[in-house]
């Protein structure tokens, strides 16, 4: 099964616009038979979860906590306890990473799939070169479905 990570702020409440994004972004994951990776807790990562459990998707949940704490809609919890350094894990943990808005732990979790040569795709997110970042929504949602329809080249990567 492939697997797509999502990053993003965990501050987003579910009545801001990133956190509708994310949850479609989790959605068409789920749809195209991607397991969802995320940091577990709340704000983008939640969104996405919630999405992917409602297209009947697998969601898990690399935590910074020794704790199984998560968001209700992580079906795997895999508890760390390393704090901010799990985002080395998120990223490294899909061959596609989308970045939906986000603050500095997202810039870090963006800075570690790059430099693992990771395809990193964004939506209003950090403007970092290397990032096929988007500000208009179709743009995104359709260039994000094209990726996750393209065979896998390699050892698993995205073209």
């Amino acid at each position: 099964m492939r697997s797509v990570s999502v990053i993003g702020s965990g501050d987003v409440p579910p009545s801001d616009f990133l956190y509708q994004v994310a949850f479609e972004v989790g959605r068409l994951i789920a749809r195209k038979g991607c397991l969802l990776v995320c940091g577990g807790l709340f704000g983008i990562m939640e969104a996405a979860c919630k999405g992917a459990k409602e297209e009947g998707g697998i969601t898990l949940g690399i935590l910074p906590n020794y704790e199984f704490f998560s968001n209700s809609y992580v079906d795997i919890k895999l508890p760390t306890g390393l704090g901010h350094a799990r985002n080395v894990l998120v990223a490294a943990a899909s061959p596609l990473v989308v970045a939906v808005g986000g603050s500095y732990g997202t810039l870090s979790e963006l800075g570690i799939a790059l430099k693992l040569k990771r395809k990193v795709v964004g939506f209003k997110t950090w403007k970092v070169e290397g990032i096929e970042n988007y500000e208009e929504l179709e743009a995104f949602i359709g260039s994000l479905s094209r990726l996750l329809d393209s065979p896998f080249k390699g050892s698993g990567g995205f073209p």
